[in-house]
């Protein structure tokens, strides 16, 4: 016999009372739903591969979902449940589905699969370039624990189940055309102790070192990039350089003349706020100067910080690339180039500067700036659960039909952020974007001074970290 004609035994056997089985454990299985949840939104379709009685669609929050597995029982049952929700009786191996889905869910799939490498094939189907596919399953050192779980009766004993760690999972996906780009782990305790449970799941298992020991794994991944022309990545889109400008009137010159040209047309967007000096009169004179030979908009922001500065220009802004460049120069404009490259390439969603791996000239970052950087870089990638080497470079480049997105979601971490570094991080996390970290050299600045207080706005960076963690990492 077969793994697979032992499984359907397995759930055909069980299936008159694969309800209240899995009702009795709802605390596990729950929390998988929980964190699933957070990563999907409204707008987006859901596809659930071995969906059994349809739970975990059910208590996502969104449009359009659709459950699909090879026992006939289980999805009878989930059709009388859940009228609402979409249910097929279909093979994982033989999708035979005709739509794309957002969203992908293999919850506790992978284990009980004949050939898994078949199976994420399968799943190009019904995926479009910017599908995300969700995979839940046990973190492997627990295997003892499962078998002992069965052996005493605490778990209902299953055929032999295959045994997986996040790198055998990603390297499968990889073989199917899809990368992985974020992995995490949760959960010590998978039954409900009535306040224990929730302090050590919560909190403890999300813990470094510890996070590595917990019970459930999660990986993330995304259909591979397909490689286009270069000559027709180039112009694929169009893009829009928004520079927050206080007190800068010794760059706004200079910035026009030296960002490139990208895409189909690059427009500049100076937002200018609260200068002390003439910078706002110098962005009408440039404006007045050049306004006929590239695409400029011009505008004052009524509140206060970058942030705020940010968010007005990206309303404004025609492109289909978003981009931010400090009027400071300490980026150079001639570097945008390589975030156009690597966003319009599909190796990221979400490009993030990065100061500190090429040697800074000598004045550039004063030395407990740099040291501050390297703490909060160490801090804000745990708190995203992927690499985000330096949080605080001006340069952060994205697509405006995301920053829509996120926009539309702001207030799930609220107007939080003076400088808008953490309101676009913090949202290309929960939108499940992929973010990746693009190297560039950081310049002295020529003209002026600083608007960055190292140790007010460092207080509030603080603030702001332990904010997100209630949101991100302990919600």
């Amino acid at each position: 016999m077969t793994k697979k004609e032992q499984y359907k035994q397995y759930f055909l056997k069980h299936a008159a009372n694969w309800e209240k089985y899995r009702k009795r454990r709802s605390y596990y299985w729950d929390s998988i739903t929980e964190y699933c949840s957070y990563f999907i939104h409204k707008d987006n379709s859901v596809l659930e591969i071995g969906c059994g009685t349809g739970e975990l669609l059910a208590g996502i929050n969104c449009n359009k979902k659709t459950g699909i597995d090879f026992c006939e029982p289980l999805i009878n049952k989930a059709r009388e449940k859940y009228s609402g929700i979409r249910f097929e009786v279909m093979d994982a191996e033989n999708i035979s589905l005709d739509e794309k889905y957002d969203v992908i869910v293999l919850s506790n799939l992978i284990g009980v699969l004949e050939d898994i490498e078949t199976v994420f094939n399968q799943l190009k189907k019904v995926s479009h370039e910017k599908t995300r596919i969700i995979i839940t399953y046990y973190n492997r050192i627990w295997e003892p624990f499962i078998k002992l779980a069965e052996f005493t009766g605490l778990k209902r004993k299953m055929p032999d189940q295959n045994w997986l760690s996040t790198h055998d999972i990603s390297n499968l996906l990889y073989l199917a055309g899809f990368e992985t780009f974020r992995q995490n782990r949760s959960m010590f305790i998978p039954y409900k102790i009535p306040l224990l449970s929730s302090f050590i799941n919560k909190f403890l298992s999300r813990l470094p070192f510890l996070n590595a020991l917990s019970l459930n794994q999660f990986v993330f991944a995304r259909p591979c990039p397909v490689t286009e022309d270069k000559d027709e990545e180039d112009k694929k889109y169009s893009v829009s350089v928004v520079i927050p400008a206080r007190n800068e009137s010794g760059n706004i010159e200079a910035a026009i003349k030296r960002v490139p040209e990208m895409g189909r047309f690059t427009e500049i967007i100076f937002v200018e706020g609260n200068s002390t000096d003439d910078t706002w009169d110098v962005i009408q004179q440039m404006y007045d100067k050049y306004k006929n030979k590239r695409p400029l908009q011009i505008m004052q922001q009524e509140g206060k910080g970058k942030g705020d500065a940010v968010r007005k220009g990206y309303a404004a802004a025609k492109g289909d690339i978003l981009m931010i460049l400090d009027a400071d120069l300490t980026v150079a404009p001639e570097d945008l180039p390589k975030f156009y490259n690597a966003i319009a390439s599909g190796k990221g969603e979400f490009i993030n500067g990065v100061r500190l791996v090429y040697p800074m000239e000598k004045n550039a970052m004063r030395p407990l700036n740099t040291l501050g950087n390297y703490f909060f870089s160490r801090l804000f990638s745990w708190l995203l659960e992927m690499p985000v080497k330096d949080t605080l470079c001006g340069t952060k480049v994205m697509f405006r039909n995301d920053y829509l997105k996120l926009a539309e979601n702001r207030s799930f971490f609220g107007d939080f952020d003076p400088f808008g570094d953490f309101d676009l991080l913090f949202g290309a996390f929960k939108l499940n974007l992929k973010i990746i970290d693009l190297p560039i050299r950081y310049r002295e600045r020529k003209y002026g001074d600083t608007n960055i207080s190292r140790f007010r706005h460092g207080a509030i960076l603080l603030k702001m970290a332990m904010f997100a963690a209630g949101k991100i990492k302990f919600m």
